[in-house]
């Protein structure tokens, strides 16, 4: 199947094998683990990003290859759990800072026309993830404005 915005196909890639258990040499304290996501989450990290930083890292020094399967809790079930979790989910925030830099690149170059195409991508991307997130994560009220996306991502 094709990309939304283009005419070009996904690129294929290896899946990741079929486990029901965290691997024999990974056995390391699931509160340790959590405390570690906590920690990393504090420190400015998406859930994205701990993920990788726990895969290459790991807790104690040793690597986890995946949190849900160590703690039986996703990353952003950790980060709920203890409160630390952000006040947009990652997907949309990416779009947002990523719109934000495009709006600002159109006011420094109008004739732009790629640039005002992938911003205009962009924003419909950013309304349907909106919502699709409204109501759940999202105030009922939220809508996507590009102001308030701006004071949002300060």
């Amino acid at each position: 199947m094709a990309r939304m915005h283009s005419r070009r196909r996904g690129s294929s890639g290896s899946d990741r094998p079929a486990a029901d258990e965290p691997p024999e040499w990974s056995d390391v304290d699931t509160e340790a683990i959590e405390e570690r996501v906590v920690e990393l989450a504090e420190a400015g990290h998406d859930p994205s990003q701990i993920g990788l930083e726990l895969r290459d890292e790991g807790v104690q020094g040793t690597p986890i290859p995946d949190v849900k399967l160590a703690t039986g809790k996703k990353v952003t079930e950790i980060l709920e759990e203890h409160d630390a979790a952000a006040d947009l989910p990652e997907d949309l925030r990416n779009l947002m800072e990523r719109a934000v830099r495009l709006r600002a690149h159109m006011d420094d170059n109008p004739g732009d026309a790629q640039n005002k195409r992938a911003l205009q991508n962009t924003e419909s991307k950013i309304r349907r993830l909106v919502d699709y997130y409204r109501g759940d994560e999202l105030d009922e009220a939220f809508t996507y404005e590009y102001d308030e996306a701006k004071e949002l991502l300060e």
